[in-house]
């Protein structure tokens, strides 16, 4: 299986996928221990939930599960949160503090898929940001996540429904940061924080470089949204998606509107 897998649409949003893959290989998959073998810290379903969205968006999907390599973590090792319970590059535990490994990789395994998985993804993402800059002046990547509600390792009480991440503010321009809160402040039913426990993974950090035209904007969102449970089997609920979706083709709707007005951080 290729590590990535690319999508190219004509307008000036990229949505970044590194956490839907489920492909362990087999080698793998034969040091997990039980816990590492359920793969509970995937991002269940969100390319599901935003395909069809809008057309003309380009996708930039890792196929390989997190627990192969993290996608959205800096591949030099340095934490995203300092000081707070996080996973690795190349995670050591579950979210909720579990050995995940019955043998833990080596710095040699860790180097080798830096090599095969994480140096791929990243390569694609920085060519269809490119390529999406380049026609466009700008290029916006949005960045889907998702996560359980309830991880008490990883934060206290219940998340909110839309977590939206700018690292700040610094990663793309105001316009696209107001306007996204704003929507999801006004989204009927559902709870939402800006710059809250997520402030926006490597990923965002990384690409949003609003100065140069290029913006970037992590969404997390609860799995309660649009999953039946949050657990096993990670059922997709149509209901609750269906009423999600019209406020996440509202976001990218007026994000694909500003992008003419953007240029220079505003």
């Amino acid at each position: 299986m290729t590590p990535v897998e690319v999508k190219q649409g004509a307008g000036p949003i990229i949505l970044g996928l590194p956490h839907t893959g489920t492909f362990v290989p087999a080698e793998i998959a034969a040091d997990l221990n039980e816990n590492g073998r359920a793969l509970t810290d995937t991002d269940w379903h969100i390319g599901r939930l935003y395909d069809g969205l809008m057309p003309d968006v380009t996708t930039v999907r890792a196929n390989f599960h997190r627990y192969v390599i993290d996608a959205n973590r800096d591949p030099a090792g340095g934490s995203l949160y300092p000081g707070q319970n996080t996973t690795t590059l190349v995670p050591l535990t579950d979210f909720d503090g579990r050995d995940i490994w019955r043998a833990r990789p080596s710095d040699a395994d860790i180097a080798d898929r830096l090599a095969a998985f994480h140096a791929p993804y990243h390569a694609a993402l920085a060519a269809e940001l490119a390529r999406v800059q380049k026609r466009h002046g700008v290029a916006i990547l949005y960045d889907c996540h998702s996560i359980r509600s309830n991880i008490p390792h990883l934060f206290a009480g219940t998340l909110p429904d839309l977590n939206i991440g700018t690292n700040e503010g610094t990663t793309c321009a105001t316009a696209i940061q107001n306007e996204v809160t704003r929507i999801c402040a006004q989204a009927a039913g559902y709870s939402s924080v800006l710059n809250g426990r997520f402030k926006g993974g490597w990923t965002t950090r990384h690409y949003g470089q609003p100065d140069t035209g290029y913006h970037a904007i992590q969404m997390e969102l609860a799995q309660s949204t649009y999953l039946t449970h949050e657990a096993a089997p990670w059922a997709y609920d149509p209901s609750k998606a269906d009423h999600i979706r019209p406020h996440l083709t509202e976001i990218l709707t007026t994000i694909t509107d500003l992008a003419p007005t953007l240029g220079a951080k505003t």
